[in-house]
């Protein structure tokens, strides 16, 4: 199959000052035990590359593959890559999750970082990340939860905010709380259940440069992003209803009680 939904968050440079932000640390501490030096490496929906270019350091003189759906975010994830010495090691290609371009058994880890939650079948991803991984190798997957993301203090522009862009994904085809159901699907996709290790981590936002970042990317992909967009054209919000949304992302980094935890469901599967 080919994929069916699109991108909610497209690639604006609001999108990616968040992405970009992206470590292997703060976004796959879970797997990183399981690295070791002249692993090969899949990197799924690598974007621009900054959790690549770590892993890549971590498994090296190992071979690392970073892979995007379109072409466009591509030069940004190379420049990095240079930028962290391993240019020489990591190789950025297209394709489909659903139907890798690689043969049977070709790496020892498969990684996907925020990616399942945006794909038209999860547990056909998962089969394929199954199936280009060596025996003994680890699929891992890490997927946000929208609706469980929680905040102080109360805001109603943050609640509409969360609904819309809930609505939003479904509608273009994805599952915001994907975080909830990575270790159902990787059952469906055929891992054995035994050897499926199911965790959680968060990132939290806090003080008032956080709050600043976080609150100021968020005001600006409400309007700005594909997530607008969709949101307007698709009869989910108004243009001021995202106005709105915007406001309150300024007004919870304003405040100096604001404060945001966005929780993660984590598979770590070993074939």
């Amino acid at each position: 199959m080919s994929e069916t939904a699109t991108y909610t968050h497209g690639h604006h440079a609001s999108v990616l000052r968040s992405h970009t932000w992206r470590t292997a640390e703060n976004s796959a501490a879970y797997l990183l035990p399981r690295l070791a030096s002249g692993m090969t490496l899949l990197d799924i929906g690598c974007g621009p590359g900054t959790i690549t270019a770590d892993l890549a350091t971590l498994v090296s003189p190992g071979r690392v593959v970073g892979l995007e759906y379109t072409a466009g975010v591509l030069e940004q994830a190379r420049i990095t890559a240079a930028e962290q010495g391993v240019a020489d090691r990591v190789e950025f290609v297209t394709g489909d999750v659903h139907a890798l371009d690689f043969p049977d058994d070709t790496f020892d880890v498969v990684h996907a970082h925020q990616v399942l939650q945006h794909v038209g079948d999860p547990v056909q991803a998962l089969r394929e990340m199954r199936r280009v991984c060596k025996p003994g190798g680890y699929v891992a997957a890490r997927d946000g939860d929208y609706s469980a993301f929680f905040w102080f203090p109360q805001s109603p522009a943050l609640e509409d905010w969360s609904r819309f862009y809930c609505q939003v994904a479904r509608a273009n085809g994805g599952e915001p709380d994907a975080g909830r159901h990575l270790k159902s699907w990787a059952r469906r996709a055929g891992f054995d259940p035994e050897r499926v290790q199911a965790t959680t981590s968060t990132w939290c936002f806090s003080t008032e440069a956080e709050r600043e970042w976080w609150g100021g990317l968020w005001a600006e992909r409400a309007v700005k992003s594909d997530f607008a967009k969709v949101a307007v054209e698709g009869g989910f919000a108004t243009p001021e209803d995202l106005r709105r949304l915007a406001q309150g992302w300024l007004d919870w980094a304003a405040d100096e009680d604001g404060w945001l935890c966005i929780p993660h469901g984590e598979i770590l599967c070993q074939v």
